[in-house]
């Protein structure tokens, strides 16, 4: 069983309680997320809560459409809060947002650990496309980010992949 690690933080000018609101809102989503076909079906109605079960619908890659249901498991208000896949593309999709006040902004930090199905198939094709998808899916994020609220100094994203 292999198991991956994404682990990415990114610095923005802005206070603890606007990155929170922001990032909290599962609305918000889809403002950060490259054109995938992503599409909310439910469960955005209220604020994020643990237990709370959003719906999506996603095509990772052209000509495949599927449905990606997580479950928001912990909330620590203006500090982070846990999504977890319960139906959708991977095996296990554990996926922990932190938030952090720092001189002049926040940073975020973000791990996500995941497993892919199908064996010795779905390595395969983690090397071949998962990886570089979810590296890329992560990197319009940043981009979008800054967009929306600006660059904090001259900082690059960290981004690290690696295989646990």
């Amino acid at each position: 069983m292999k198991l991956y690690q994404l682990h990415t933080k990114q610095q923005l000018p802005i206070t603890l309680e606007e990155a929170w609101e922001f990032l909290s809102s599962p609305k918000n989503l889809a403002k950060i997320t490259p054109d995938m076909g992503f599409e909310i079906l439910s469960g955005v109605e209220r604020p994020m809560f643990p237990g709370q079960i959003i719906q999506y619908l996603v095509s990772p890659f052209p000509g495949i459409r599927m449905k990606w249901v997580t479950e928001i498991t912990h909330v620590a208000d203006k500090q982070y809060f846990v999504d977890e896949q319960r139906f959708g593309p991977y095996a296990l999709w554990h996926h922990k947002h932190f938030l952090k006040e720092i001189d002049g902004g926040v940073e975020m930090e973000d791990i996500v650990d995941y497993k892919l199905p199908f064996g010795i198939l779905g390595q395969l094709m983690h090397s071949l496309v998962v990886r570089k998808k979810l590296k890329e899916i992560f990197e319009f994020r940043e981009q979008r980010l800054i967009e929306l609220f600006g660059k904090y100094g001259d900082q690059s994203k960290v981004i690290k992949m690696k295989s646990i």
